[in-house]
């Protein structure tokens, strides 16, 4: 039986425990129809010329695990940013984990979508915006197709969260091969701000894949820093599609930091749907072995006098292999905006590669739009330079590698989270850095 089959059997029993009337059974619906008729995507797909799943598919994955794998705080607490206080909604194996949680309800809802859904007031709210992106691509669709939980975070208005917020979703591994599809819906209402980390972690060996899909609303004067922390295991592959809707002269920011794993693709999609939005996509991918990263990436120019930037950065080892695909589409009433888009990629070895696809489609006829593209190795002059200087070359390559990721670095705002990404920066190049961004 193919995975596909598999899933389609799985979600006849996944109806049948759920009641009829559930608020998104016709959503569901839906969606798994799309899915069955979109199936899997393949290298035929443009978008996934340079990344393929057969490999995954024909793992045996167990769609439902048991969800009762208790984990306890001392063998996971590496995993939280414990130097600074902060909300936590914690999953394991896709079941919400109360006692690795800590939420609040008093001026910002940082809950479960069941709790969400069982509020008359947010029911409606919580379908129309389900709906935005319900069946948008096959494996969004199935992700919807399946979803029963999530975190559901809303900043109402005039209101900013006080301490950041970090979604972990753990994979216990005891089945011999686990498929999660984990959903976030983030509402950041009008002048207010959230700072949010989302991580996904194995803690087993065993086969994970994880088909993620994340839903981010920004209204008029929000602003959003989200924080994307992936540096999995060998045998955990993720696909993270993340969704942004952003009204008037609101900022959201994504930073996505890839350094582990066996396959990762985010799709990371905006749309700018008022005057005076700015969108800010950054990345920094360090990876060796047979590791894969793929960075999808659209911003939606809709309405005029806005701004989006994007700036990448990759450091391929060994036979890792990296693609960039960006695209950045301009309507014809979206004039007087600022468009920029850069990719920079490192080749340590011989045997890495690098798949670059910038992309600019424009309609309009009054915008600055810029995307620029480099594959290169290790500049041998600064490395001789530095070496002179009675450096060592280890050292030296790991301080040129370091300075080239160091324009994303200077964008995380939170202090304790930049420390520990410099550390793990640090892990993946291979020395003690003694000093901090």
């Amino acid at each position: 039986m193919s995975l596909k089959e598999k899933l389609q059997s799985s979600y006849i029993a996944f109806e049948d425990h759920l009641e009829a009337d559930s608020p998104l059974h016709d959503l569901r619906s839906a969606a798994m129809k799309s899915f069955e008729t979109q199936g899997f995507p393949s290298k035929k797909d443009e978008a996934w010329k340079y990344t393929s799943l057969n490999a995954l598919l024909k793992v045996d994955y167990n769609v439902f695990p048991d969800g009762e794998n208790a984990i306890e705080l001392k063998d996971v607490k590496k995993y939280f940013l414990h130097e600074i206080d902060t909300y936590k909604l914690v999953f394991i194996d896709g079941v919400y984990s109360s006692f690795l949680s800590e939420t609040t309800h008093d001026t910002i809802d940082v809950c479960l979508m069941s709790s969400a859904l069982n509020k008359a007031k947010y029911k409606p709210m919580i379908e129309a915006y389900f709906n935005k992106v319900a069946t948008k691509e096959s494996l969004t669709s199935l992700n919807t197709a399946f979803t029963k939980e999530g975190a559901y975070i809303r900043i109402p208005k005039h209101k900013e969260a006080q301490k950041p917020i970090e979604i972990i979703n753990f994979a216990t591994g005891n089945e011999a091969a686990t498929l999660l599809q984990p959903r976030n819906l983030i509402v950041v209402e009008e002048n207010a701000h959230v700072q949010i980390i989302e991580r996904h972690q194995s803690l087993s060996d065993n086969a994970v894949l994880t088909n993620s899909v994340t839903e981010i609303f920004a209204e008029k004067r929000a602003n959003i820093d989200y924080y994307k922390i992936q540096n999995d295991k060998e045998n955990a592959s993720l696909i993270d599609s993340t969704y942004v809707s952003q009204e008037r002269d609101s900022i959201c920011s994504v930073h996505t930091f890839s350094f582990g794993g066996k396959l990762t693709r985010n799709n990371l999609n905006f749309r700018q749907l008022g005057e005076g939005c700015d969108s800010i996509l950054n990345g920094v991918t360090i990876i060796e072995g047979k590791q894969h990263v793929d960075h999808n990436t659209l911003v939606h120019h809709i309405a005029e006098n806005c701004e989006s930037h994007q700036d990448y950065k990759g450091i391929f080892d060994e036979s890792s292999t990296g693609v960039f695909n960006g695209k950045v589409y301009v309507e014809k009433d979206a004039q007087k905006l600022d468009a920029f888009q850069q990719n920079n990629n490192i080749l340590i070895s011989d045997k890495a590669t690098i798949n670059a696809k910038p992309q600019l489609e424009i309609f309009a006829d009054d915008v600055r739009c810029s995307h620029g593209c480099t594959i290169g190795q290790l500049d041998e002059d600064a490395l001789f330079y530095l070496r002179s200087r009675g450096i060592a070359k280890k050292e030296a390559r790991a301080l040129l590698m370091y300075a080239f990721a160091n324009t994303v670095l200077e964008t995380v705002k939170i202090p304790e989270l930049k420390t520990r990404i410099n550390k793990l920066i640090a892990k993946k190049i291979g020395v003690s850095l003694g000093f901090q961004v």
